[in-house]
């Protein structure tokens, strides 16, 4: 015969099995801040103060239809209410999901640190018109021509093996040390939440963080 108490004791121990299940993993996932803050070979182009109370490492792919959510929905916000108001500092890490991605990222780093994020941002808000479509290189070099690239700058970038290896290094670091394994995936203080996330979402993990 089940009780009224034997039933309170299972459910107890149900919700305390699911309390353990889904902290356990968020635990798990925690990396060192002093390892996640070394940069990769080509350095971190950062926004925000390097004293903020909280930094965030986006991992991201310029082909991930998941990224570019994020960076359409989530970052104008973020971006005017944490960076541009001194609270947050914020990384973007290439993490390529394909070779197309690569030639994204290395064309972002070919120009200098300051056309990285203006670069990076017109790829995701236009990546349909060039990651998915019949001829996607054509379309990606018509996409830098607003950037200022001519032809022979286009190819010059995605012929540098130095660039291409650098590029691939930090994904390389990011899968075999911090075990990214999918776009995005954001460190914020050292803890990993993979996934495109909501700017309500994100405030419910940052705001304890700086004490709001």
């Amino acid at each position: 015969m089940i009780t009224r108490r034997r039933t309170l004791q299972l459910l107890g121990t149900v919700a305390a099995s699911a309390y353990l299940a889904s902290s356990l993993p968020a635990l798990a996932q925690n990396v060192a801040v002093q390892d996640l803050a070394v940069p990769g070979p080509l350095g971190d182009v950062a926004l925000g103060p390097a004293d903020a109370k909280v930094t965030i490492v986006e991992y991201a792919s310029l082909t991930c239809s998941h990224c570019a959510a994020f960076h359409a929905n989530t970052w104008p916000e973020f971006k005017k209410r944490y960076i541009e108001t001194g609270k947050v500092r914020f990384i973007l890490r290439e993490f390529p999901l394909d070779p197309l991605a690569t030639a994204g990222f290395m064309l972002a780093r070919c120009d200098g640190d300051s056309k990285y994020y203006p670069i990076t941002d017109l790829l995701f808000d236009q990546q349909k018109n060039w990651a998915f479509t019949d001829k996607p290189l054509d379309a990606l070099r018509q996409m830098m021509r607003q950037a200022g690239f001519s032809q022979e700058k286009f190819d010059a970038c995605l012929r540098d093996q130095k660039l291409y290896d650098a590029v691939n290094a930090v994904k390389n670091r990011a899968a075999d040390q911090f075990k990214v394994d999918s776009t995005p995936t954001f460190f914020i203080n050292g803890v990993r939440y993979p996934g495109s996330m909501s700017i309500d979402e994100l405030e419910k993990i940052i705001k304890p963080l700086l004490g709001e």
